[in-house]
């Protein structure tokens, strides 16, 4: 055994408590605050100085070698998601974390113990920056919008939430890894979906719905073919944009007498690229607004940007592969297939080399009722070798693979202001019809 492995090795009850810890705790998005003061305590007590978010969960520390070089962004995610039905839920909350970012915190602060250890940092250059970021499940969106409301957020995504406030400044490569209940090894592909985050509000007139059901204007109808619409146009979807719309109805009427006036329904509409979400989306909206205007109701259409899709750099993915055929015994696959789940590093993505690869050791179907972690030695204790062979393959021999892996890289967008500035144009709200006098002027 290594000296690299070993300095992991060192910590497998630290890391085996930490995935227990957090997996008997789980909160969702931006409601981490158990989940990360653990993490926060964790890290002090190993000797890091650490820069909280503040007025939302998370934080980060950056260890310096000493040695000029790049700057290396290594993160995990504090969130859970909710399925009432996962016999470990929270029985208040519904919060479980049955995509596993639990094991992604265990193996972050296994990484950093090794760090720590004596000769660890002896042959690398540059800085680490270590990132225990909040809310990558897209979910809740109408509590997303009310700390929007409050300026407590300016996105819904954690990772975009730390880029727009400048805690990611300086950064040069970032990677993460998951959790995955597939396979028995890695799998590396070249990237996922990305998507917009869609709250819908059906209008309608509230009546007795017995009594007088011809003066009211059901908006749970208006909704219900909205849906239909929606399916109606799937085949539009072509296969190579890997479109998927997936809506909910949170909201569906008060009373069980009374005509609903007010039907609430979120959605993503997800694509392979910036152009392939925008177009998909307005198929969407028009759609939803015809479906509205069939019954004379009215619809407010909320879009905000949810996350870019994510594409790993060339260099990352061939770095990702040579470290993990160091790992003994350790399956690895890398290959050209795009996921058709999303994820805010993809917003990373776009601005730096990334990589988010996938690392074997969950069972049961993510999202699922069945979903947990059945092999912590590979989910986490492994996982947490593999960042440390990355972060040497990386950063050692003066950093030469980390500064090559850069200068080959061809960002999206020039700047994080210019990437801003781009997908905050998917900022769209209000009512989308205007009757009068029997005629309707719509707007998608």
């Amino acid at each position: 055994m290594g000296k690299f492995d070993a300095a992991v090795e060192k910590y497998r009850e630290l890391i085996k408590a930490t995935h227990d810890y957090i997996w008997a705790n789980p909160e969702t998005g931006y409601r981490e605050i158990k989940t990360s003061a653990y993490m926060e305590e964790a890290f002090e007590k190993l000797g890091y100085d650490i820069v909280r978010a503040g007025d939302i969960p998370g934080f980060y520390t950056v260890l310096d070698t000493g040695r000029e070089g790049p700057e290396v962004l290594v993160l995990a995610e504090l969130d859970s998601l909710i399925c009432s039905e996962h016999p470990d839920a929270d029985p208040e909350t519904g919060a479980v974390h049955c995509c596993g970012h639990h094991a992604q915190c265990a193996a972050l602060v296994g990484l950093a113990a090794a760090l720590k250890e004596p000769g660890v940092l002896d042959s690398l250059s540059g800085r680490i920056r270590l990132c225990a970021v909040p809310a990558e499940e897209l979910i809740e969106i109408e509590y997303r919008k009310e700390l929007m409301k409050e300026g407590k957020i300016r996105y819904f995504g954690g990772k975009s939430e730390f880029l727009y406030r400048g805690y990611f400044d300086g950064v040069d490569i970032a990677f993460m890894v998951h959790t995955s209940p597939l396979g028995n090894g890695i799998t590396i592909r070249r990237g996922a979906v990305g998507c917009v985050a869609k709250r819908v509000v059906y209008k309608g007139v509230s009546s007795h719905a017995g009594g007088s059901p011809w003066n009211g204007c059901n908006a749970l109808y208006a909704a219900t073919l909205g849906l239909q619409a929606i399916n109606s146009i799937r085949e539009t979807f072509k296969e190579q944009d890997i479109i998927r719309v997936h809506p909910i109805i949170t909201q569906g009427g008060g009373a069980v007498n009374a005509i609903p006036d007010n039907v609430i329904i979120e959605s993503y509409v997800r694509g392979n690229s910036f152009e392939a979400i925008r177009e998909a989306n307005q198929r969407v909206n028009r759609a939803l607004c015809g479906a509205a205007l069939s019954l004379g109701a009215n619809i407010d259409i909320q879009d905000n940007p949810g996350y870019a899709p994510l594409v790993n750099s060339d260099g990352m993915m061939q770095l990702a592969y040579d470290a993990g055929m160091n790992l003994e015994g350790i399956p690895v696959t890398k290959t050209e297939d795009i996921g058709s789940g999303s994820t805010d590093m993809g917003d990373l993505s776009s601005l730096m080399p990334a990589i988010h690869p996938n690392i074997s050791g969950a069972q049961g179907k993510s999202h699922g009722s069945d979903y947990r972690i059945r092999d912590i030695e590979l989910a986490c204790v492994t996982s947490a070798k593999w960042q440390l062979e990355m972060l040497v393959l990386m950063l050692g021999n003066n950093a030469v693979r980390a500064k090559e892996i850069i200068s080959e890289f061809k960002p999206a967008f020039a700047s994080k202001e210019k990437y801003f500035n781009y997908i905050d144009s998917f900022n769209s709200n209000g009512d989308r019809i205007t009757y009068t006098d029997g005629s309707a002027n719509v707007r998608l």
